[in-house]
Formats: C-alpha cells, sequence, structure tokens
C-alpha cells in the first residue's frame, strides 16, 4: 500500500451533480457509508451542501473515518463581469472546504477549481472545436490566477480540473493554462483521454505540476457515437462514455506505475462520471467498490 496517497470518491460516481435542479439518487448518509464499506478513505464534497456544511460535514465525514478531498468550484473565465459576480460562490465553498475535519498534512481538501464551460464545446465535447481565441487568453488567465490566490489567502491550495466541454479542454489548452498561471494542475486521466490526449505521457510530462489526480476511465468508441448521434457532454456521461475502471481504454497500471515514478504525494480521487437513473444506485455502489478493489490490486 502507497501511503504517500490516499484514495478517494466523489458524487458525481452516483450522479450527483447538483441541488438545485435534481433530486440526489441517495442521501449523502448512504453515500458516505458506502465509500467508507468500500475502503476510500475520502470523499469529494459534491455540490456544495450536499454533504452539509460546518459541524454537520465534519460530524457526517468523522462518523465514517473519512476525510475530505476537495470540491469541485466552477467560474467563468473568460466573462470578467460573471467572473466577477460568482466569486461569493468560491467564498462558500472555501466556508465548506475550511471546516472539513481535520487531515494528515499533504491531504486537506483541494479546491478544484474548473471552468464554467463552452456551449460549443459542451455541445461536441473531445476537442474538435476551437477554444479561446489567442487575445483572450491572457484575461482568462489573469481570473484563474486570481481564484487561486483567493484560495491560498485562505490557507487552501487549489488545483485547476481540465474537462471536456470547457475552454480548458485538450492537452493544448492545458499547456497554455500552464504556461500564464502558476495553479497547480488537477489531472483527469478520463476527460484528457477523451479529449485526444495520452494520460500516462501527461503525469510525466507535467509532472511538476500535478497537485490532484482524478482516476477515471474513457470509452473513445461511445464517445465517437455520441459525437455521430449529435448528443452533448451531458448524455455521453449518461451513456457510459466515463467507464469503470478497467472497462475503457485507459492503462490503469501504467497511470499508476507513473505515479510512482513522479513520487506522486496526495489525493487520488477515483470517479466515474454518469446520470441519475441511467444506473441503479446497487450498481453504482457496485461500480465503486469494484473501482477501489482494482486500484488496491495495483498497490494504491
Amino acid at each position: 500500500m502507497n501511503t504517500r496517497v490516499k484514495v478517494a470518491n466523489a458524487p458525481v460516481s452516483f450522479g450527483v451533480f447538483e441541488l438545485a435542479t435534481e433530486s440526489p439518487p441517495l442521501s449523502a448518509d448512504e453515500m458516505v457509508r458506502a465509500l467508507s464499506e468500500a475502503g476510500y478513505e475520502g470523499i469529494d464534497s459534491g455540490p456544495i451542501g450536499y454533504l452539509g456544511t460546518g459541524s454537520g460535514l465534519a460530524d457526517r465525514l468523522a462518523g465514517h473515518g473519512l476525510l475530505l478531498a476537495g470540491g469541485w468550484v466552477d467560474l467563468p473565465y473568460r466573462d470578467a463581469a460573471a467572473y466577477e459576480a460568482g466569486l461569493p460562490a468560491l467564498e462558500a465553498a472555501l466556508d465548506v472546504f475550511a471546516a472539513a475535519p481535520p487531515a494528515p498534512e499533504g491531504f486537506g481538501p483541494r479546491p478544484t477549481l474548473a471552468c464554467s464551460g463552452s456551449p460549443e464545446r459542451f455541445a461536441r465535447p473531445g476537442g474538435s472545436v476551437p477554444g479561446l481565441a489567442a487575445s483572450e487568453w491572457a484575461g482568462y488567465a489573469a481570473r484563474v490566477q486570481d481564484a487561486t490566490d483567493r484560495c491560498r489567502e485562505r490557507g487552501l491550495e487549489p488545483a485547476f480540473h481540465h474537462h471536456l466541454g470547457t475552454y480548458v479542454e485538450t492537452p493544448d489548452d492545458v499547456e497554455r493554462l500552464l504556461e500564464l498561471t502558476d495553479v497547480q494542475l488537477c489531472l483527469d486521466t478520463g476527460h484528457l483521454l477523451l479529449a485526444g490526449g495520452d494520460p500516462v505521457s501527461a503525469l510525466r510530462d507535467w509532472s511538476d505540476r500535478v497537485g490532484h489526480v482524478h482516476i477515471k476511465d474513457g470509452d473513445t468508441k461511445i464517445l465517437a457515437q455520441a459525437l455521430a448521434d449529435g448528443v452533448d457532454l451531458r448524455e455521453l456521461m449518461g451513456r457510459g462514455g466515463f467507464a469503470p475502471l478497467g472497462e475503457g481504454e485507459l492503462d490503469l497500471p501504467a497511470v499508476v506505475r507513473v505515479l510512482g515514478e513522479i513520487d506522486y504525494a496526495g489525493w487520488v480521487v477515483i470517479e466515474q462520471d454518469t446520470l441519475p437513473g441511467r444506473r441503479t444506485v446497487a450498481q453504482n455502489i457496485a461500480d465503486q467498490a469494484a473501482n477501489r478493489r482494482r486500484l488496491e490490486d495495483l498497490g494504491l
């Protein structure tokens, strides 16, 4: 067992994305119990408030022996006015992370900064749609850096999550963002794979900037069919574009091997993005238990 790494899971693996428009398919207590019983050491927050806030969050996680690995915070970095309007949501998320149970050094919650998205790329995910114009990158990156600095002022070290359907989708987009900021990278193997990247090479190439890792599998055949059918990123997730570990095209043994080669230390968050209702709660719980065993078999 690698003591430099702790393994978490996330509500997205159960189809929990939003609270305002969707009723979660399982309660927070049911989720943390299932993940604890499967051997996970942590969980991402999911939509802010789902796991509770303040002492409620701390008590829920501590009661099941889980730490808060971090959580998703998206902001519209392309638009200066919209970005400013979104900052209260960032501060609210940081309040939640600050109230998490005490963690060993290096395993505090990582704010996972992400872009609110590109409508054009959301409709055609996978790297085929152009992203930001060259003239837009300076302002976009400056706002990412501002969000990064705000997290650090609160004593939290963020990581930026490249993602299908956003302005930081492709390997070239990631390279540009890393050039223009000092934010650490949340490397997501599934999103990079489906955007045309090589997760194993990326771990090596960006090793000095990788501060957080999301491990998920991906299936480019499902992506190709989704594009042929004209469906968007959400439906791609519903169709199983992010497969259970070992059932897609990710070279999981090589990913684990390279994490050791680069002396990665920190959280590894297993995710299997899905939509509510596409699989039963029991199936999702079984998937995440199996995913944990696959990593454990590889030494994580």
